[in-house]
């Protein structure tokens, strides 16, 4: 896991390496009732790589569950991503505006993971 500083109230946990392993071991600390599901894509992508013969489907697992915990170690962030996805459900507020900050925070835990 590679080491972020993030001022004093840093993340949660390191960013972990981009492997199945690790970021099993992340889901399991920052949100470990997430474990099932990332159970069960990694099933998912395996099963479809081997079907397809591309490495495609396990490459969308490691994008998805990276960005997860990129997101999820900080738990400011994660709720703030929360509440804006809450608003969009209901349709409260600029739309525009949310989707901007929804993918603001998003490219973050793109570059954060090194995606």
């Amino acid at each position: 896991m590679s080491v972020q500083a993030d001022g004093p109230y840093g993340p949660l946990i390191p960013m972990p390496l981009l492997t199945p392993s690790a970021l099993r071991a992340a889901v399991t600390r920052i949100a470990p009732s997430r474990v099932p599901a990332l159970t069960q894509h990694l099933f998912e992508a395996t099963t479809n790589a081997q079907e397809t013969q591309s490495l495609a489907p396990l490459r969308a697992f490691v994008h998805s569950w990276a960005v997860f915990v990129a997101i999820e170690r900080h738990p400011a962030r994660a709720a703030r991503l929360r509440e804006l996805e809450g608003l969009v459900d209901a349709g409260e507020g600029d739309l525009r505006a949310l989707m901007a900050e929804i993918r603001t925070i998003r490219e973050t835990a793109e570059a954060e993971a090194g995606l």
